[in-house]
């Protein structure tokens, strides 16, 4: 049996540029920051600076009572999905058994567990919420995207870092493929802006601090001046489908899931290692069946780091060699921070622009560009393209986790 094509036929959005596909998308190609100040009440004493906060209440999904049982990283995920859903008509009702969810996220329940901890801790009241394992649980979001939805097919949960919910992506496509289900909600969601999680970060010196003249412009990959990564949230989620059952059924297909490339570091746990990122993007490449020059544009990881940025474009160099001048690049963290365990999820969606609306999202603030990160960037703003025959999306993590998804134009 031939092996099956995977479309993505919905895709949601719930995301500090906006929360849908649509404004999202029109904020990347607009250039439009969601990174700001962080309130007193955020920051605290962790000395965090800035961060990418979500503008966005379950209020029209959830009843109060029913949202307060939940985890805020899951109120993001129900978000995005019912999105995803309804764009894609999918019928929930036909074989149920067929179609599942594949989350990723890297903390879970960030803000169920602090306040757990301020109760037992803090004040020194032992008796926790009774719905606080379930509320926190890595599993929940996508448990309760299950739940909702009445999604009884295969089901899995990723915790793999930044590498999180592109590895869901990547696995919900080789399941479909496998003939396993015939569709899979998958992506991921991540809220963690809170002073704890905050104070751990900027532990590791690797936050930026806020720019002196616009803290808009703080995060800024790939450029001289670049200082560090800014925290966000959020969730995006998508409906992935076997490609020959949605055009049957007339589904819109926004994109082709193509290639998967899965690799380990087995280095070092927070240093980035050039050949690991150089593995998935082959294998990538290797199972798309997609030659590097026919890449017309990749989503850079692009922490804004000194070390990973540049180790990121000489594994980019590596890998596409002489097209590598060609090949646009940029980073939309510079827009909407680094969303963790959602961020490959995220910057999926945004990998997705040139193929559905012809337009390249830019690295925003990149005025200085470091001749250490020889790419051929997308600078300051968006530029308009003729849809290319794929794009890559990149999404390397702590713990030597590298996962890198093709996406072709349906």
């Amino acid at each position: 049996m031939a092996e099956r094509r995977v479309a993505v036929t919905g895709a949601g959005v719930i995301s500090p540029l906006g929360c849908t596909l649509e404004d999202f998308h029109r904020a990347l190609i607009d250039a439009r920051p969601g990174i700001r100040r962080l309130t007193p009440e955020t920051a605290q004493g962790s000395g965090v600076q800035v961060g990418a906060l979500t503008d966005w209440t379950p209020g029209a999904l959830l009843a109060e009572a029913e949202a307060a049982n939940l985890d805020r990283a899951t109120h993001f995920a129900l978000g995005a999905a019912a999105q995803a859903l309804a764009a894609s008509a999918l019928d929930l009702g036909g074989a149920p058994e067929r179609i599942g969810v594949y989350w990723g996220t890297g903390l879970g329940g960030a803000h169920t567990l602090e306040n757990a901890y301020k109760q037992i801790y803090g004040a020194g009241q032992w008796r926790a919420r009774p719905l606080t394992v379930v509320m926190a649980m890595n599993n929940a979001a996508g448990a309760n995207v299950a739940v909702r939805h009445g999604l009884r097919g295969p089901f899995a949960n990723y915790a793999t870092a930044c590498s999180s919910s592109a590895m869901a992506l990547g696995e919900a496509m080789r399941t479909i493929q496998a003939g396993r289900a015939d569709a899979i909600v998958a992506g991921g969601s991540e809220a963690l802006l809170t002073p704890a999680t905050l104070a751990a970060w900027q532990a590791l010196r690797t936050l930026a601090p806020a720019d002196a003249q616009d803290p808009a412009a703080s995060c800024k990959p790939f450029d001289k001046r670049r200082a560090g990564l800014v925290l966000g949230e959020g969730a995006a989620a998508f409906v992935l489908e076997d490609y020959s059952r949605a055009v049957a059924r007339g589904a819109p297909i926004l994109a082709l899931l193509s290639g998967y490339g899965n690799s380990c570091d087995a280095v070092h746990m927070s240093r980035p290692d050039r050949d690991g990122q150089v593995r998935a993007m082959r294998e990538a490449l290797a199972e798309s069946g997609v030659a590097p020059r026919a890449i017309g544009y990749i989503n850079a990881h692009g922490t804004a780091t000194s070390v990973g940025d540049i180790v990121e474009a000489e594994a980019i160099n590596a890998v596409f060699a002489e097209s590598a001048a060609q090949v646009p690049v940029s980073s939309t963290k510079s827009l909407h921070g680094h969303l963790l365990g959602g961020a490959g999820a995220l910057e999926f969606a945004a990998a997705l622009l040139p193929l559905i609306r012809g337009w390249l999202p830019p690295t925003a603030f990149l005025e200085q560009p470091d001749p250490a990160c020889k790419l051929r960037h997308v600078p300051l703003r968006a530029e308009r393209v003729d849809a290319p025959r794929a794009v890559m999306s990149n999404s390397f993590a702590f713990g030597g986790s590298n996962v890198v998804l093709i996406a072709e134009r349906a």
